[in-house]
Protein backbone atom coordinates (compact mmCIF):
# COMPACT_ATOMS: atom_id res chain seq x y z
CA UNK A 1 0.00 0.00 0.00
CA UNK A 2 2.95 2.28 0.21
CA UNK A 3 4.26 2.01 -3.03
CA UNK A 4 0.10 3.27 -3.98
CA UNK A 5 0.49 5.92 -1.54
CA UNK A 6 4.01 7.30 -2.68
CA UNK A 7 2.44 7.19 -6.14
CA UNK A 8 -0.68 9.45 -5.06
CA UNK A 9 1.43 11.65 -3.63
CA UNK A 10 3.61 12.24 -6.53
CA UNK A 11 0.85 12.23 -9.14
CA UNK A 12 -1.03 14.72 -10.94
CA UNK A 13 -4.93 14.59 -11.41
CA UNK A 14 -4.49 13.40 -14.97
CA UNK A 15 -1.94 10.76 -13.53
CA UNK A 16 -4.49 9.74 -10.86
CA UNK A 17 -7.29 9.49 -13.03
CA UNK A 18 -5.50 7.18 -15.03
CA UNK A 19 -4.31 4.94 -12.08
CA UNK A 20 -8.08 5.04 -10.23
CA UNK A 21 -8.67 3.95 -13.84
CA UNK A 22 -6.22 0.89 -13.62
CA UNK A 23 -7.18 0.18 -10.46
CA UNK A 24 -11.41 -0.52 -11.91
CA UNK A 25 -10.51 -2.11 -14.85
CA UNK A 26 -8.10 -4.63 -12.33
CA UNK A 27 -10.96 -5.63 -10.67
CA UNK A 28 -13.50 -5.64 -13.58
CA UNK A 29 -11.01 -8.05 -14.91
CA UNK A 30 -11.02 -10.19 -11.62
CA UNK A 31 -14.77 -10.11 -11.18
CA UNK A 32 -14.95 -11.45 -14.47
CA UNK A 33 -12.39 -14.33 -14.13
CA UNK A 34 -14.56 -15.31 -11.02
CA UNK A 35 -17.65 -15.82 -14.23
CA UNK A 36 -19.26 -12.32 -13.36
CA UNK A 37 -21.00 -11.28 -16.29
CA UNK A 38 -19.83 -8.09 -17.57
CA UNK A 39 -23.02 -6.27 -18.22
CA UNK A 40 -23.79 -7.03 -14.41
CA UNK A 41 -20.37 -5.08 -13.90
CA UNK A 42 -20.90 -2.49 -16.22
CA UNK A 43 -24.63 -1.72 -14.18
CA UNK A 44 -22.83 -2.22 -10.77
CA UNK A 45 -20.20 0.29 -11.98
CA UNK A 46 -22.59 2.91 -13.09
CA UNK A 47 -24.53 2.58 -9.99
CA UNK A 48 -21.77 2.89 -7.98
CA UNK A 49 -20.31 6.12 -9.82
CA UNK A 50 -23.72 7.95 -9.81
CA UNK A 51 -24.25 7.05 -5.93
CA UNK A 52 -20.63 8.35 -5.25
CA UNK A 53 -20.98 11.79 -7.19
CA UNK A 54 -24.62 12.14 -5.76
CA UNK A 55 -23.17 11.71 -2.15
CA UNK A 56 -20.67 14.36 -3.23
CA UNK A 57 -22.47 16.70 -5.41
CA UNK A 58 -26.23 16.14 -5.04
CA UNK A 59 -28.76 15.01 -7.79
CA UNK A 60 -29.56 17.91 -9.40
CA UNK A 61 -26.00 18.28 -10.58
CA UNK A 62 -25.35 14.92 -11.47
CA UNK A 63 -28.46 15.17 -13.54
CA UNK A 64 -27.15 17.59 -15.30
CA UNK A 65 -23.98 15.89 -16.42
CA UNK A 66 -25.38 12.91 -17.02
CA UNK A 67 -27.90 15.06 -20.12
CA UNK A 68 -24.47 15.07 -21.50
CA UNK A 69 -23.37 11.81 -21.66
CA UNK A 70 -24.97 11.18 -24.99
CA UNK A 71 -23.02 13.36 -26.60
CA UNK A 72 -19.89 12.48 -25.40
CA UNK A 73 -20.64 8.47 -25.69
CA UNK A 74 -21.58 9.74 -29.60
CA UNK A 75 -17.60 11.75 -29.56
CA UNK A 76 -15.97 8.77 -28.55
CA UNK A 77 -15.17 9.91 -25.19
CA UNK A 78 -15.21 6.67 -22.84
CA UNK A 79 -13.88 4.60 -25.79
CA UNK A 80 -10.71 3.28 -25.07
CA UNK A 81 -10.10 1.19 -28.13
CA UNK A 82 -11.55 1.73 -31.64
CA UNK A 83 -13.00 -1.26 -33.21
CA UNK A 84 -13.38 -1.41 -37.52
CA UNK A 85 -16.83 -2.42 -38.66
Amino acid sequence: MQIIADRLTDANPAEEKQLALQFLRDAWEEAAYEGVDRDCIATAAIFAALSELITTYGEEPVAVMCQRLPDRVRAGEFTLARSRQ
